[in-house]
């Protein structure tokens, strides 16, 4: 559904150029994805981050 709603997106931005929307879907598509793997990798770095500081307050 993700991948749907971000290759529409970028078909209809793609079609204002007077483009066919094809090359906008395209990168709509993989933008979503990539937004997706950059959220789980800054949820991560997020989690990763606390309890580093976390331990260190501990042992302060």
């Amino acid at each position: 559904m993700k991948n749907l709603i971000g290759t529409t997106i970028g078909a209809v931005i793609d079609r204002k150029d007077g483009d066919s929307g094809v090359k906008g879907a395209i990168l709509g598509y993989a933008a979503s994805g990539a937004a997706k793997t950059l959220g789980k990798l800054g949820l991560l770095a997020a989690i990763g981050y606390g309890a580093v500081n976390l331990v260190r307050r501990r042992n302060a």
